[in-house]
């Protein structure tokens, strides 16, 4: 065993060239990837260095290879003890893989060539990738919108190509999102997002999704697929099997879809079904109960009735299930992050991510086989999937990536381009009783343009109020912290008191506190004082598009969907004419008692009028 080790880590450490080209990921049921568009890797050889290196590995270096830690993407130095814990989790536990979050990207792919460097096994790294390479390259949740600063492409989130309806755009997103991703060394995006959001109520998916309608969702989906695979970069439908029906967030607690089977099989499963035809590479799992499938009332992600039944029993899904993050507390609650684990592996999973320890993850995975809860064989399965992932995307020949190259690919402008086309085909006027848009003033007229927003969310407003004040020189503008409860409406309101038109825009997102989607009532309070005192408003909605539920009696509602550079500069021009408006509401949008439901596919259009 010994010779048979040396000689296989002999085959390993030419595993150090910079990657020359983009593999291409093939759809179909085998998700055949190749070294570039042209060749295919044979599966026979894939499958031949996964066995041999498999044959080396002693039990607890198996389990590492399913345990991935989460990493930021930014400069750490050597002597750090961030970097230490980095070089223990490689030299030490030897994981497999990485997430990873947000930083520059230069940063971003200058560390994981070092973590390459590091390990002698090929390593893995997977990222939400849910807006684009973007979406982690350059600020990512902490920064939601800072794109200004330089980095990957940020695009409208899958509600807005939802609203564009637009299966091509959806390819485009994917591609994209493969070419900058794969430059900087990230192999897997965590996306798409499959889930079909039919519950206003939804504080975690929301926006994230393409829509409530399981056949557009299917279809999105699918083309994002196959745009990111066939471009060499590994696609992962989330969260199987759906968490779109829940108004509970997984990240805080246990949701439970009370539905029947027959209504999953006829909503949840379709994006889900359609995906493993279009020969997915990934699928993540859901944290949170369904009975219909599992009565037990455990947790999709640990249940092998939804793992194992039905994803690779009925479904035949034949390529990896990753865990959604392990210190959630959807799985942590009732069982404990050691007990987790041992049966997420036990249910099916094949990667278990961002575990709360990962020594002690990696050694319940090793406990799991000792106490028999399952065999090794059974661990043996998972590491093969992995391995052979590896060789598919190429890494088993050529795992740096080329620091050169990186800005020739990254936040290229044809790649902006393409994300400003999304951005300004899904702007979406949901109401306007009394044709305020275009916003038809002279340019000396007193507008007020009020910025909802979080504090750390640097860039809210910043674009739009730019667009803006190009038309109209003496816009004044004001920001609200969303999070503060003593914020002062009041001082918003006198300042509409002499103007000629306010608009006030929402940059909150799928959650107002984590918790719930609502908004507090002092927003809602304030929105209608200013419709009381016939005010000109429009508002405009960069984040929850059921924000009308809460102020229904609003002349005029425009949803832009998200809040990037593209989408704030799409919504002004739209709001002054120099943009057709052309978008439809991939959603519903149920109003209060009394009045009438909002439908999908409402989208009131206007034509460009450049002045």
């Amino acid at each position: 065993m010994a010779r048979q080790r040396g000689l296989a880590l002999a085959l390993l450490v030419a595993v150090v060239m910079p990657m020359g080209c983009v593999p291409a990921l093939r759809a179909g049921s085998g998700a055949e990837i190749g070294v570039d568009s042209n060749r295919t890797i044979p599966q026979a050889n894939k499958a031949a260095w996964a066995d041999s290196v498999l044959a080396t590995l002693p039990l607890r270096e198996k389990a590492a290879q399913i345990v991935w830690p989460s990493v930021f993407g930014d400069y750490t130095s050597g002597d750090s003890p961030q970097w230490q814990r980095l070089t223990d989790y490689i030299r030490r536990e030897k994981v497999g893989g990485f997430t990873i979050s947000v930083g520059s990207p230069t940063e971003i792919a200058a560390k994981l060539n070092a973590l390459q460097g590091m390990s002698v096994i090929p390593l893995l790294f997977g990222a939400d990738l849910e807006a684009g390479a973007g979406f982690r390259a350059r600020g990512g949740y902490f920064i939601p919108n800072a794109i200004d600063l330089g980095g990957a492409v940020v695009s409208p989130p899958e509600m807005a190509i939802g609203a564009t309806g637009d299966t091509a755009l959806a390819f485009e997103e994917g591609r994209l999102t493969a070419l900058e991703g794969r430059a900087l060394g990230i192999h897997i995006a965590y996306a798409p997002v499959l889930d079909v959001n039919n519950n206003p109520a939804n504080p975690v998916i929301n926006t994230r999704s393409y829509g409530e309608d399981p056949q557009l969702v299917a279809q999105l989906g699918s083309a994002f697929i196959r745009g990111l695979q066939s471009n060499g970069m590994i696609a992962t439908g989330k969260h199987f099997p759906g968490h779109g029906d829940t108004g509970v967030n997984s990240h805080l607690a246990l949701p439970v879809v009370t539905v029947s089977r027959s209504r999953l099989d006829s909503v949840e499963l379709i994006p889900f079904k359609a995906a493993v035809n279009s020969g997915v590479g990934a699928i993540m799992s859901f944290h949170g109960a369904m009975p219909a499938l599992d009565s037990s009332g455990v947790p999709g992600t640990l249940s092998s009735k939804v793992l194992t039944g039905l994803l690779r029993n009925e479904l035949r899904f034949k390529g990896i299930v990753i865990s959604d993050a392990m210190d959630m507390r959807g799985v942590l609650d009732q069982y404990g992050a050691v007990e987790a684990v041992k049966r997420a592996v036990v249910a099916g999973v094949d990667i278990l991510i961002q575990p709360l320890n990962v020594t002690q993850a990696v050694d319940a995975v090793v406990a799991g086989v000792q106490e028999g809860r399952y065999t090794e064989s059974r661990l043996d399965e998972s590491v093969r999937r992995v391995l052979t992932m590896k060789a598919a995307l190429g890494l088993s020949t050529s795992k740096l990536v080329d620091l050169n190259r990186l800005r020739f690919i990254v936040g290229d402008s044809g790649h902006v381009n393409t994300s400003n086309r999304i951005a300004e085909k899904s702007i979406t006027l949901v109401k306007d009783s009394l044709n305020y848009v275009p916003l038809n003033l002279p340019a000396t007229a007193r507008v007020v343009s009020v910025t909802v927003g979080r504090r750390a969310d640097l860039s809210a407003g910043v674009a739009f109020n730019g667009e803006i004040r190009a038309r109209f020189a003496g816009l004044r503008t004001e920001f609200l912290a969303a999070e503060d409860p003593s914020a002062d409406y009041g001082r918003m309101e006198r300042a509409a008191d002499s103007a000629d038109a306010i608009i006030v825009s929402s940059y909150v997102g799928q959650n107002w506190d984590a918790v719930s989607a609502a908004a507090p009532q002092a927003f809602t309070s304030f929105i209608s004082d200013l419709i009381s005192h016939g005010r000109k408003l429009i508002v405009v909605s960069f984040g929850n598009p059921y924000l009308l539920q809460q102020i229904p009696v609003v002349p005029a509602y425009l949803v832009a969907w998200g809040g990037s550079q593209g989408s704030q500069s799409a919504a002004a021009r739209a709001l002054m004419g120099l943009a057709a408006i052309t978008g439809r509401l991939p959603i519903s949008i149920p109003l209060s008692a009394g009045m009438t439901t909002v439908p999908r596919g409402t989208g009131i259009a206007r034509s460009a009028n450049p002045r």
